[in-house]
C-alpha cells in the first residue's frame, strides 16, 4: 500500500471566507493509529478519492484529519437550535469539523475530539454509533430518500468513557452542506441582518441557484421537507431527533442518532431513549418538520420585508404551502407502493384506500415493510384486510412496478444491532453481511432470507440512543 501515490487533493473552504462569522479555525485532534473500518469505495470514486490510497497511512491521515492537503481551512461551524422544543442559542459543532468542500460537497468529520462549542462534552465518538450512521445513512440513499453519505468510519484505538467503555471511532461524512435551521437560527439571534442576507445567498447559491431571493429559498426548503418527510414516512424511518439544528436547508437527512426504522405500524412509534414524551415518533414527523420549518421563517423574516407584518404574511402563505406538498408525495408515494396508476384509481378513491390500509395494518399490529411485497406476491390477508385486498386487486395493479420501490431488505433493528455489537467486539462480518443485502434492496436474492423478516419476540421492546 505505501507505494501507492498520493493524489492532488484541493479543499474548497466557501463556508469558511464567506461566513467567518460562523465559523471556528480548528483542528481534529490527533489519532496515534487510526484503523480503517469500512470505507464506501463507489462514495470515494465520486468524489475524485482514490480507495486504494485512502487505505493507505497517509490516506487514514487525510480521513481523520490529520494530514490536510495545503490551503485548507478546517472549521467548527456555529449554529443555534431548538432541542426538543427547548430554545439553546449556541450549539455548533462540538465533536464535529468541516474539512472543507470537495467536489461541491462537505467533507465533514463526526468524533474528531473537542471544539469550542463542545459545552463540556468530550468531543469523541464510539464505534457502535458512527456504524449506525454509516449503515442507515447507505441504506437511505440505496432507498432513493435524501441524505448526508457515510464515506468511512475508522478506529482511533482510544477508548472513550459513555455507559461502559467503548472503542472510539471517527465518521467521516459527505452532504450537500450542513447548513441547518439552525444556521439561520444563530445568524438572526447575533441581530446582523447582513450576515443573516450573506447566510441565505450561500445558501441559495449551493443549493437553489434558481430561486429569487429569501422567500425563493424558504419556499424551496418547505418543498424539499415537505417531499423528504413524505419519503421517510412511506419508508416507515423515524429519525429520532428532529430538533431544528437536525433540519438542513438542502433536505438531506441528516445526524442519526437514535433513528430506526419501524417493523409493526403504529404511528405511536418511539425507539429513542430520550424522546420519553414521543415529540419525534413516526407519526408526529410531518407536524415537526412544519414547526421547525416555522422556526426557519422566524430566522428570516428580516428579509422577507421591512415590514413585520408583511413579512409575516408572505412566510405564512409560503408555510402553508407544506401540507399540499407532503399530501402530493404521499399520495404519489403510495400510489407506486401499490402499483397503481392515475388511470386507475384517482387521488380522493387512493386517499381512501391507503387511509383505509393504514387502519387495518395498525389493527393488525402487520409488518409495513414487508406486507407490500406480500401483497406483490399474492398474499390473500384475513378478516377485514382480506377484504380490502380483494378491493385493491380489483383496480389492477401492477405487480413488478410495486416491488422496484417497495424494498425487501432495511436494516431491520434486530440486525443492526447484532452487527454493531460484533463490530464493537472486532468482528466485521456481520456489518459487511447487512450492508450488501441493505444497499441492493429492491432486488430479491437467495441466502437473504433473515434480513427479510422482523425482530423475533425475544428481541424486546428496541431502544435507541443518541452515542453522544
Amino acid at each position: 500500500m505505501s507505494d501507492v501515490s498520493a493524489p492532488v487533493i484541493a479543499l474548497a473552504h466557501r463556508f469558511a471566507d464567506e461566513l467567518p462569522e460562523m465559523a471556528v479555525a480548528w483542528s481534529a485532534a490527533d489519532v496515534a493509529a487510526p484503523r480503517l473500518l469500512v470505507l464506501n469505495e463507489p462514495l470515494a470514486a465520486e468524489l475524485g478519492l482514490d480507495p486504494e490510497w485512502l487505505r493507505t497511512d497517509d490516506g487514514l491521515r487525510f480521513l481523520t484529519g490529520n494530514a490536510l492537503p495545503d490551503g485548507a481551512k478546517p472549521v467548527a461551524q456555529a449554529y443555534a437550535g431548538h432541542q426538543f422544543g427547548g430554545y439553546s442559542p449556541r450549539l455548533g459543532d462540538g465533536r464535529a469539523l468541516l474539512l472543507g468542500e470537495l467536489g461541491g460537497r462537505d467533507l465533514h468529520l463526526k468524533g474528531s475530539g473537542r471544539t469550542p462549542f463542545a459545552r463540556g462534552g468530550d468531543g469523541l465518538a464510539a464505534v457502535g454509533p458512527m456504524l449506525r450512521e454509516y449503515v442507515i445513512s447507505e441504506a437511505m440513499h440505496a432507498l432513493g430518500i435524501p441524505t448526508t453519505r457515510s464515506l468511512a468510519v475508522i478506529a482511533t484505538g482510544k477508548s472513550i468513557v459513555r455507559e461502559n467503555l467503548a472503542p472510539g471511532a471517527i465518521l467521516v461524512r459527505v452532504a450537500a452542506s450542513h447548513l441547518r435551521v439552525g444556521s439561520f437560527q444563530f445568524a438572526r439571534a447575533t441581530g446582523d441582518d447582513e450576515l443573516l442576507r450573506r447566510l441565505a445567498g450561500h445558501a441559495i447559491a449551493r443549493h437553489y441557484p434558481q430561486v429569487d431571493g429569501p422567500l425563493g429559498l424558504y419556499r424551496a426548503v418547505v418543498g424539499a421537507q415537505a417531499e423528504l418527510i413524505a419519503r421517510w414516512m412511506l419508508t416507515g424511518f423515524i429519525h429520532g431527533v428532529m430538533n431544528t439544528d437536525n433540519m438542513t436547508i438542502s433536505g438531506e437527512t441528516i445526524d442519526y442518532g437514535p433513528c430506526a426504522f419501524m417493523d409493526a405500524f403504529d404511528p405511536a412509534t418511539v425507539f429513542s431513549s430520550i424522546d420519553e414524551g414521543g415529540r419525534y415518533a413516526y407519526g408526529n414527523q410531518p407536524g415537526i418538520a412544519q414547526w421547525n420549518l416555522a422556526r426557519l421563517a422566524e430566522a428570516l423574516l428580516p428579509l422577507f420585508d421591512d415590514d413585520q407584518e408583511q413579512a409575516i404574511g408572505r412566510a405564512t402563505e409560503a408555510l402553508s404551502e407544506f401540507r399540499g406538498r407532503y399530501a402530493a408525495a404521499t399520495l404519489t408515494g403510495f400510489r407506486a407502493k401499490l402499483g397503481l396508476t392515475e388511470r386507475d384509481v384517482d387521488d380522493a378513491a387512493l386517499t381512501s384506500l391507503t387511509e383505509d390500509l393504514l387502519a387495518l395494518l395498525k389493527a393488525g399490529g402487520v409488518d409495513f415493510t414487508s406486507f407490500f411485497r406480500d401483497l406483490a406476491r399474492g398474499s390473500e390477508g384475513d378478516g377485514e384486510l382480506a377484504d380490502w385486498i380483494k378491493r385493491w386487486r380489483a383496480l389492477g395493479p401492477d405487480h413488478e412496478a410495486m416491488n422496484r420501490v417497495n424494498p425487501l431488505y432495511i436494516p431491520r433493528n434486530h440486525l443492526v444491532e447484532e452487527a454493531l455489537a460484533a463490530a464493537t467486539d472486532g468482528d466485521l462480518e456481520p456489518l459487511h453481511r447487512l450492508l450488501d443485502a441493505i444497499t441492493s434492496p429492491f432486488d430479491e436474492r437467495p441466502g437473504l432470507d433473515r434480513f427479510t423478516e422482523p425482530g423475533p419476540p425475544d428481541f424486546g421492546t428496541y431502544r435507541t440512543f443518541c452515542g453522544t
